[in-house]
């Protein structure tokens, strides 16, 4: 069986890592286009800020070990076509030129995503920079060891970290967003405010609902950039807009989303046989909706790639689908979301009902108590559990991970009203925060 993975961020990392465990006598070929695999990009931010020291911690493979495992690895390889129906592909090894033809008997499309670059007037100036892989993150580091003002274009998880790391870094900062709230795709208003006024309190700028019309420069390196409200003075640009999916390569080829993201089945199938896709090139099945939507994350990725090598061969384990979980830690405040909120709620046509719980997270006669604000948004007519916030300055984000299993198995406030939770007053409070979600939905 010859094997063809075209990229190797962390779904393709993943899926050549199990297909050479699984599948020892088969031909696996891993073309990518860069010197390296596996960057945690997650981590960038931890990088430019100075909390990570080494880099090489934010790469949990490499060529050598793929290599090791008697992969045919060719790195600084970009595939410039294919032609699935008859199970070819193009290629141009970068570095001497050579152009070849290859084939495959299975091909696993791993291309995962690329910012957003607007075509905007002055994007092409000097110091205007993207965050997405580790070339990225030390042309950031070095560009900003000179830079007085720095301005990030985009608020969710990406721009929101980095404007943090440069702030502590002694920074001027300020985050541009066409939307009005910071992290709007994650949560609701009453978390996004408390998060917002962390970043004014050190001195952030936040020109909230305001679009980049052009940026300016002075010999040929950016100093201003205009929005349709103002204008901020820059050193550096760091865009963060947002992802799409690398999928030029299958364009017209395969059945995908309207914004290109490939559609692939619960076994990672594409529409085309014998061609599997995994990680950001695709569309996933988000199960609070149950429909197919993009959503670029390494556990998705992950996830999607293991079960690529397992069903390579004959359908065996299906996917369970995303409810998008994830994490964030702003300053003091520990920040997570699982599934909808309500406002996304809205965007589907989704008829919810919410219950806040703010409570100290453990018992008052504590040394300490610290309060945690607690949100769940459930469908009004079956009080299926659809999404849930929490905020506070203890860490109680693992709170998001136990609602993420509600939501995949489909429990309703009801349920959650009595799960069995522990009580230890060093944690919590006999009535846990969740189960006092599902009390107050009653």
């Amino acid at each position: 069986m010859k094997v063809v993975v075209i990229g190797c961020t962390h779904a393709g990392t993943a899926t050549i890592l199990n297909t050479a465990r699984l599948y020892p006598d088969a031909e696996i070929t891993v073309y990518e286009r860069n010197n390296n695999i596996s960057f945690l990009s997650c981590g960038i931010a931890l990088y430019v800020g100075g909390v990570v020291k080494d880099p090489k911690g934010l790469f949990y493979c490499s060529p050598e070990k793929l290599a090791e495992l008697g992969v045919h690895t060719k790195m600084r390889h970009d595939v410039l076509s294919t032609d699935l129906k008859a199970k070819t592909l193009q290629v141009r090894n970068l570095d001497t030129g050579e152009a070849f033809e290859d084939s495959f008997d299975k091909l696993i499309i791993t291309t995962g995503s690329w910012p957003i670059v607007p075509r905007i007037e002055g994007i092409d100036l000097e110091n205007i920079v993207l965050s997405k892989n580790f070339d990225h993150s030390n042309t950031i580091i070095e560009k900003a060891k000179d830079a007085k003002n720095i301005i990030v274009v985009g608020a969710g998880y990406i721009g929101v970290e980095l404007a943090e790391a440069f702030e502590m870094n002694g920074k001027q900062v300020t985050v541009i967003d066409s939307l009005d709230r910071i992290m709007n795709k994650y949560l609701d208003s009453e978390f996004t405010e408390i998060a917002e006024k962390a970043f004014t309190d050190h001195g952030i700028k936040l020109a909230l609902g305001e679009t980049v019309t052009r940026f300016e420069g002075q010999d040929g390196k950016v100093s201003q950039v205009v929005t349709e409200k103002g204008e901020y003075e820059a050193d550096l640009v760091i865009l963060c807009i947002g992802f799409k999916p690398n999928t030029e390569l299958v364009k017209g080829q395969m059945e995908t989303l309207p914004g290109g993201a490939i559609i692939v089945d619960e076994y990672m199938r594409t529409s085309v046989p014998d061609v599997f896709a995994a990680g950001d090139s695709c569309a996933v099945i988000y199960n609070p909706t149950g429909t197919h939507e993009y959503i670029p994350l390494a556990t998705n990725a992950v996830r999607m790639g293991t079960l690529v090598a397992r069903n390579l061969v004959k359908p065996t384990t299906s996917y369970q689908g995303t409810q998008a979980t994830s994490g964030i830690k702003i300053y003091d405040y520990n920040i997570s979301s699982t599934g909808l909120t309500e406002s996304s709620a809205k965007h589907f046509g989704i008829a919810v009902k919410t219950v806040t719980v703010e409570d100290s997270y453990r018992p008052e006669f504590m040394p300490t108590y610290d309060t945690a604000k607690l949100k769940v948004v459930y469908e009004k007519d079956t009080r299926r559990i659809l999404g849930a916030q929490i905020i506070s300055k203890v860490d109680l984000t693992q709170c998001m991970n136990t609602l993420s299993v509600c939501i995949q198995n489909k429990m309703t406030m009801d349920d959650l009203a009595f799960v069995d939770f522990f009580f230890q007053p060093h944690y919590n409070k006999p009535w846990n925060l969740l189960n006092q979600a599902g009390l107050q939905a009653e």
